[in-house]
């Protein structure tokens, strides 16, 4: 059985993290969508508020092979050990996520040679999207016309309730 490990923040989820999930569930027979935790970085949304929204987009979602889950305080590829994974997927979106990307896979190899990082390459229209890109977009005027074809409902649901005076 071929299972992968897709992990970040999701501080919030995107549409490009939707289509990772996607493509992963078609490519791989198992995907565990996993939780990062980063204590460097300053965090929108609670771990269990980023469980509960990525919950409910692939409760959405017609693959019964999505798992998620939270890991925190190890090595990606140690977790994906744990998980009984075989690969590690990550999405390159510029050239700066490849050279950073690059690099992981050989540390992860250095670690863990049994376990294959794979990449995709989003499409053009969601290519740029990231969770900093969103969160950077929240605030002005209108922001949430624009902020909602980045992310999942679920997610411009949450923004809203945090962010907007408008939104209830």
């Amino acid at each position: 059985m071929s299972r992968v490990v897709y992990a970040g923040s999701f501080d919030p989820p995107t549409t490009g993290h939707v289509w990772m999930i996607q493509e992963g569930a078609r490519l791989f027979q198992s995907i565990v969508v996993a939780v990062g935790t980063n204590p460097e970085k300053d965090n929108t949304f609670t771990v269990e508020e980023r469980i509960a929204m990525l919950s409910a987009i692939m409760n959405d979602l017609p693959d019964s092979n999505i798992q998620v889950d939270v890991f925190d305080n190890r090595y990606l590829v140690d977790y994906a050990r744990s998980m009984g994974a075989d690969y590690i997927l990550r999405g390159i979106r510029s050239p700066a996520d490849f050279e950073y990307e690059r690099v992981m896979r050989h540390v992860n190899a250095d670690i863990c040679p049994d376990i294959t990082t794979v990449f995709l390459m989003p499409p053009r229209e969601i290519a740029e999207v990231s969770s900093s890109l969103v969160k950077g977009m929240v605030g002005p005027k209108g922001w949430e016309e624009t902020v909602q074809r980045f992310v999942p409902d679920e997610v411009f649901k949450q923004l809203c309730k945090r962010f907007s005076k408008t939104h209830s």
